[in-house]
């Protein structure tokens, strides 16, 4: 069978890697010119890879944990200490707390969650995975299915969708119309990560590890909600990475880094000054990821729905992709867990 792959995130990578270990090929097309999707790991000769996206797991996570085995790819804890800053209220300074006992902590990937993507991408035929093509219509025929992107038409006898449901049924058209059930689910879809803004700052000494201090932060005074330490492995280069408060998308970039930059000041003085460079991402301006809600969408809404479990236009039409996993919808987890699912059908279909 002719199989393609719209996507090329962990998903998509997982779902070509266990296909091929099954000695079927597919090919794979990638809208953005990087691979990796909502995995994007910053890196910046001489400081802290910074991810920019996808960063945690738990034990619990076991479809991404068996992965990461079989491709020995090791993880490590996430580094919070003893204490924490706590900031209740704009009129009340910062407080700094214990921090009670994690007994579920959360792991890093070992060398940057890209790790995981490119271990994958090795895997495959190179010549396979296609970037910057973004599908744009999907056409069904009675043998094939055509994809046509800007430049390129593909014809396959199955495409495996791994874009999230929102932005499916927003980006590409199809001819026939998707099924009367499925569209409106789709549309109706969290995409998880969408409205994320995600900020950190490398710095050349983790002053905030001390006694008096923590690279823990909770706020909600903002703008930044969430910070942690975001040091290497080797605890050897040092950031601080945290979550934005979404409604600060729409000012600059400039703009964010000043606010965030007064905010750590309240935690750390002056020493916020000697930071060595500033990351975002804000994952709302990422058309390839995101695409905007025409009503109010809870976080997860429809994520694992049972519609996306089922393949559409006679079994050749197969969603899949993070959020229509059973398992941890909308996580590192989810997605792979999404794979091994498709993988077993398409067997099933050959």
């Amino acid at each position: 069978m002719d199989i393609l792959i719209i996507g090329g995130g962990l998903c998509g990578l997982t779902t070509a890697y266990l296909l091929e270990k099954e000695g079927a090929s597919a090919t794979i097309l990638e809208a953005r010119e990087r691979l990796g999707g909502r995995i994007y790991t910053s890196r910046t000769d001489g400081e802290a890879p910074i991810e920019m996206g996808a960063t945690w797991l738990g034990k619990k996570h076991q479809h991404l944990t068996s992965l990461l085995d079989e491709l020995n790819i090791d993880i490590y804890k996430q580094y919070m200490g003893s204490k924490g800053y706590y900031e209740p209220m704009s009129v009340s300074p910062p407080q700094l707390v214990d921090l009670p006992p994690n007994e579920e902590p959360s792991y890093r990937i070992e060398g940057g969650s890209d790790k995981l993507i490119y271990k994958l991408y090795n895997q495959l035929q190179k010549s396979r995975v296609l970037l910057d093509s973004a599908a744009l219509s999907i056409q069904k025929y009675d043998r094939k299915l055509e994809v046509n992107t800007f430049t390129e038409h593909f014809k396959a006898d199955i495409i495996i969708s791994t874009l999230p449901p929102k932005l499916l049924v927003d980006s590409i058209s199809f001819k026939p119309e998707l099924p009367n059930n499925l569209r409106p689910i789709g549309e109706q879809t969290h995409t998880w990560m969408g409205e994320s803004i995600k900020v950190a700052l490398t710095f050349e000494n983790p002053f905030w590890r001390t006694e008096n201090s923590s690279g823990t932060i909770f706020s909600n005074v903002g703008p930044v909600n969430e910070m942690y330490d975001h040091s290497n492995e080797q605890q050897s280069q040092y950031a601080l990475k945290g979550f934005l408060n979404d409604a600060y998308y729409s000012v600059s970039r400039k703009e964010r880094k000043e606010l965030i930059l007064n905010q750590l000041r309240r935690f750390y003085g002056q020493k916020t000054n000697n930071y060595q460079s500033y990351h975002e991402m804000v994952w709302k301006n990422e058309p390839f990821t995101f695409t905007e809600y025409d009503t109010h969408i809870l976080p997860h809404q429809h994520n694992g729905h049972p519609i996306f479990q089922t393949p559409f236009w006679d079994n050749r039409l197969i969603i899949s992709g993070s959020e229509t996993a059973r398992d941890f919808p909308g996580y590192m987890d989810g997605a792979v867990e999404s794979a091994i699912r498709v993988v077993n059908k398409v067997k099933s279909l050959a």
